[in-house]
């Protein structure tokens, strides 16, 4: 073999490398990014946190917001729209979904919270949106999000003049499988 042979073969099999390095990173940007943002806070994602710190003085508005994509077949919305928070406070608000057909139908909610600056100190301790959701025909469920809003937030100049923080959910359709339960 000659040794252009040899350089293009190695070219070659560089470049294929290459190409299954990039097809591999592709498909796991997706779910490296999510988790990136649940850790930092990053994009507005809400942290996730097993209980509050305690109050502190002063207070923040928190704004519920409820959407839902054409194609799942629900009512749903916030039981209260807005809600004075002080921050630390360990605060529980409930959001209602309601199927509106005869079968039983699972749907997903992706949240986010803006200004996306304060998404670092909005944490959750409960919410039904760490995991998919059932309804039966018909049915209509109260749904709980327990959080606080970190303490942390007057302490940054980015958001120590945050008055109003919005939670807004978006709730997708599931397709469920045959045999799945």
């Amino acid at each position: 073999m000659t040794s252009l042979a040899v350089r293009n073969r190695n070219t070659a099999l560089k470049a294929a490398l290459f190409v299954l390095v990039m097809i591999g990173v592709a498909f796991a940007s997706v779910p490296l990014y999510r988790l990136f943002c649940q850790v930092t806070g990053f994009g507005g994602t809400p942290m996730r946190a097993e209980e509050a710190p305690g109050a502190v003085a002063g207070q923040v508005g928190v704004r519920f917001d409820a959407n839902i994509n054409p194609a799942l077949p629900w009512r749903f919305s916030a039981k209260q729209n807005v809600v004075r928070v002080h921050p630390g406070a360990r605060t529980t608000i409930y959001y209602q979904a309601e199927n509106l057909v005869a079968r039983p139908t699972t749907g997903r909610a992706i949240f986010n919270v803006s200004p996306a600056k304060a998404g670092q100190y909005f944490s959750k301790i409960e919410c039904f949106c760490f995991t998919e959701q059932t309804l039966k025909a018909g049915q209509k469920v109260d749904m709980p999000v327990v959080f606080f809003v970190d303490p942390k937030i007057r302490e940054d100049e980015s958001t120590r003049d945050i008055d109003e923080i919005t939670l807004s959910y978006t709730f997708y359709p599931l397709e469920k499988t045959a045999g799945a339960s």
